[in-house]
């Protein structure tokens, strides 16, 4: 008798953790247009372009940002909106240099990591969706610890 109660426990457990596995992954089920072998492929992509993107903020030589964007993109930054190649720049400040700021010594290098979490990819065919949570850590001089100095949301539209 013992040993069927604990047998229709486990039964009720284990059915209680199907349902639950089917609950939590029906709305991802939906909003993915259909999980393929492709688009799992794809959302890595999306994903290693992310990373890659965040982590050239912290490069002494860094790849030019505007390499990471497609030829007719747009980058929303609150109310200021840059569009294309030469925007993307010009948000970043790589446009044209002032012969004053280019004499200005060098400031010291402190380290600057940025990390990324919670990604939200999905892949509809051809085109995509995500969103990612970043967060910026500086150090104010060379020895100090880390601070987190912001935090925001990001936001994309990927075409293939």
């Amino acid at each position: 008798m013992r040993l069927n109660s604990i047998r229709q426990a486990t039964v009720r457990a284990v059915a209680l953790g199907l349902c639950g596995i089917a609950l939590a992954t029906a709305p991802a089920a939906r909003a993915q247009d259909k999980m393929t072998a492709q688009s799992l492929i794809d959302r890595q992509m999306i994903l290693d372009q992310i990373t890659r993107y965040y982590y050239n903020f912290g490069k002494a030589d860094r790849q030019s940002e505007e390499s990471f964007y497609a030829e007719d993109c747009e980058l929303i930054l609150g109310t200021r909106r840059y569009k294309g190649k030469e925007g993307i720049r010009q948000a970043y400040n790589r446009g044209s240099v002032a012969p004053a700021a280019a004499a200005a010594p060098p400031r010291e290098r402190t380290a600057f990591n940025v990390t990324i979490e919670n990604p939200l990819i999905v892949v509809h065919g051809d085109t995509a969706t995500s969103q990612v949570i970043f967060t910026e850590y500086r150090q104010e001089k060379v020895g100090d610890p880390m601070k987190m100095t912001t935090q925001g949301k990001e936001y994309a539209t990927w075409t293939r």
